[in-house]
């Protein structure tokens, strides 16, 4: 089995597992390796003055994609240049499909003398959301050099390496691995809590989390379930249930057939720290991602996560991912609108029809919490793909400050053009799972007879393999797109089916992988959260009204 287990060094180097001899694990001529690797340069680093830069000084080995510099800029045009827009709106006036720009698309002075400028400036293709190939298997099959930077977060540098040596101590192979959660990202400054979770962490994660000591959650993408966990179970037997003694035959099927598709380990110490770390096949986490068939993992990584593994075929789905959340926000939001609302807009999605929302197990202000204490996150996560669709732009005159996008104090307005044509084009370029059931619930809703509807999805059906134009909204689109309440119904119900079942039959699932000690400590945990931000709520409103009363 391959397994490239490649760790990214700040020197640009990689290191893999240990290899001894003349081969490596895989049996690869080490010699071979430098031969085919020797005759290609690095490529050189090109200062850019866009504000959406990644501080980062990795390459990955060997397909050597240079993952982000500090000079490498991110796919987007300047979102404050209101000349380019215009010109993208307007080559792009029937289609809602961003045009990802290269690496020169913003040139800067020392571009124009680089010997690789003419290979950096061409155009790449502006359809890869339209048929993402997602059977790639190198960086360089993406749709051009910096495709997808944007889904990197900047972090601290030791807290990122803290991290990275936690999926060291797995000898099984993890080729996609993501940290995320309030963990990583904390939400408010908050005081020490006094409770020793992390038995022996690093200095790094204690200044990271800010005294306020909280589980890790990880997400590992791995090519093979059973035989993961299989080699899991022998090095880490302690961190399964009981169902762990049944082999890891029954394990992955119990992953892969129930609920989301997800494995979760929680409350295990690894390198000292506390850790919660959910187990998923790639091909389950690609399809999700891009087809939002459950929208479990979806969600997740439509805000923002620390990847710590990259892989190519996951970067390509999340970047469909991230645009679909784009759209469907755009298609819940009025004309004019502010960031938070929209990034609140997409944080929310993934919550419709959770079942912990409904109970007191999970804290009612948490959308509010994530959007307001990571709006730069959220900021570089989407920015370069508003700055590319054609019907949305920044609208604020503060944006023509280069540093803005750095500023987590600044709200910046936002405009979208309501034009039915560019809207249509938008529904009919939503995910395949998501849109049927948007229109199923469009077809009730119009009473379309079930003969006239089945023909228009054959005839949109994203399968057909004469398709050779870009999918384009018809009429049943362009209706659907012109119902403004319409669409603050149905979408929300749409998403609301696709979550329902999978989310519940998942947070039933961890009873069982998790064990009824571990369960009951998680509830307890979050039913403590929910009091907390009831609390602050209540507190909050009682203040709002008191300064009301203090004014009249």
């Amino acid at each position: 089995m391959r397994n490239h287990n490649y760790e990214l060094k700040e020197d640009g180097s990689a290191q893999g597992n240990v290899v001894s001899g003349t081969a490596d694990r895989n049996g690869r001529s080490l010699s071979a390796l430098k031969a085919r690797l020797a005759p290609k340069a690095a490529r050189p680093w090109i200062p850019n003055p866009s504000p959406f830069t990644v501080h980062t000084g990795w390459r990955y080995w060997p397909r050597r994609f240079p993952l982000a510099t500090a000079q490498t800029p991110l796919p987007t045009k300047r979102c404050w240049s209101s000349s380019a827009k215009s010109s993208n709106s307007s080559s792009s006036s029937s289609s809602s499909t961003p045009a990802p720009t290269s690496r020169s698309s913003d040139p800067s002075p020392s571009q124009a003398s680089s010997p690789n400028s003419s290979q950096s400036s061409s155009t790449p293709p502006i359809d890869w959301d339209d048929s993402p190939d997602l059977n790639i298997s190198a960086f360089s099959e993406l749709p051009h050099s910096g495709f997808g930077v944007n889904q990197h977060m900047l972090i601290n540098h030791e807290f990122k390496e803290a991290l990275r040596q936690i999926l060291w101590q797995f000898r099984a192979p993890i080729r996609y691995a993501f940290a995320y959660g309030s963990g990583v990202f904390p939400q408010g400054s908050g005081s020490a809590t006094g409770k020793a979770i992390h038995p022996s962490p690093a200095s790094a994660i204690t200044a990271a989390q800010r005294g306020q000591a909280k589980m890790i959650d990880m997400i590992f993408g791995v090519s093979y379930t059973q035989h993961w966990h299989s080699l899991n179970l022998h090095q880490h037997r302690p961190h399964y249930s009981l169902l762990g003694s049944l082999g890891s035959g029954l394990v992955s099927n119990v992953q892969d057939r129930w609920g989301a598709g997800v494995y979760f380990n929680p409350y295990v110490t690894v390198n000292g720290t506390l850790i919660k770390y959910g187990v998923v096949n790639l091909d389950t986490l690609c399809r999700d991602l891009s087809e939002w068939d459950t929208l479990y993992l979806a969600g997740r990584l439509q805000k923002p996560v620390k990847i710590l593994r990259d892989d190519p075929r996951v970067r390509l789905a999340n970047q469909v991912n991230l645009i679909s959340a784009l759209r469907v926000a755009l298609l819940l939001l009025p004309r004019t609108f502010d960031e938070r609302q929209l990034y609140a807009t997409i944080a929310g999605i993934s919550y419709l029809g959770d079942p912990r929302m409904s109970l007191p197990t999970e804290n009612p202000q948490k959308v509010h919490n994530i959007v307001a204490n990571q709006l730069p996150n959220f900021r570089r996560l989407y920015a370069p793909l508003i700055d590319n669709l054609p019907n949305i732009t920044f609208s604020d005159p503060r944006c023509s400050n280069p540093k803005w996008a750095e500023d987590s104090t600044t709200n910046a307005t936002l405009a979208q053009d309501m034009d039915p044509i560019k809207r249509g084009n938008m529904v009919r370029r939503l995910p395949k799972v998501f849109r049927e059931k948007f229109y199923f619930q469009f077809q009730r809703k119009f009473q379309i007879p079930q003969l006239e509807f089945n023909k228009m999805m054959e005839e949109c059906s994203d399968e057909d393999p004469t398709r050779v134009k870009r999918r384009q909204g018809g009429s049943f689109e362009r209706r659907v797109a012109g119902d403004e309440e319409g669409l603050k119904r149905e979408v929300p119900a749409a998403i609301r089916q696709i979550i329902a079942w999978p989310s519940t039959s998942q947070s039933l699932k961890g009873v069982v992988t998790a064990g009824f000690g571990r369960t009951r400590r998680y509830i307890g945990e979050k039913v403590r959260k929910w009091r907390e931000g009831r609390a602050k709520a209540v507190g909050a409103t009682d203040s709002g009204h008191e300064t009301k009363r203090k004014d009249t």
